[in-house]
């Protein structure tokens, strides 16, 4: 029914940014590596029973109407997910990489691009962070940020220095420019 479908633009400043699902360092065959002109090989598993808990909390979080929005974490990983949900919503969002839960990545680049299987990005309106938190119990979540009025990606890295400060106009005609080259 697609009028309770939940779309991946973000919809209200002061809303909680959570990802959910762990970030492994699989950025073999991503879109990051092409671009550098790497293969890598190591390239994203699916950890099959860690995938059904993660999509059926997800289910449930959504049938309970607590995610505003949400995206994959697919080809580009978190930071294509973060800006294309910012520039959809037309407002900014803040992230913090410490607080990304990862296997053991010591690189803001692998945290932000990594293509790990079965991860999403949401938002979700602060007065349902609790009731989000007791359905996803048992699934991999964590809240990794916020949904700012200012339209700009905002990327604190592992050190806690600002690693990504950008417009989202300037990320939207990027990511347009791509789409035209037919990369």
């Amino acid at each position: 029914d697609i009028r309770i479908a939940i779309s991946l633009d973000v919809k209200e400043p002061g809303s909680s940014i959570y990802i959910v699902g762990k970030t492994y360092c699989e950025l073999g065959g991503s879109e990051y590596y092409r671009l550098l002109g790497f293969i890598g090989k190591t390239v994203p598993k699916v950890r099959v029973s860690q995938a059904r808990k993660t999509f059926k909390a997800m289910i449930r979080a959504i049938d309970h109407g607590l995610v505003s929005a949400c995206h994959d974490l697919s080809e580009g990983g978190l930071a294509v997910a973060a800006a294309e949900m910012a520039f959809s919503g037309g407002y900014g969002v803040e992230i913090d990489l410490r607080k990304v839960l990862a296997d053991n990545l010591k690189r803001d680049d692998f945290v932000l691009f990594s293509e790990s299987n079965s991860r999403f990005l949401v938002e979700i309106p602060e007065k349902c962070e609790r009731d989000f938190e007791a359905v996803m119990r048992g699934a991999v979540c964590a809240k990794i940020g916020k949904v700012t009025k200012t339209p700009r990606l905002c990327v604190y890295g592992l050190n806690g220095d600002v690693v990504v400060d950008a417009a989202i106009s300037e990320l939207l005609a990027c990511w347009k420019s791509l789409l035209s080259e037919g990369v």
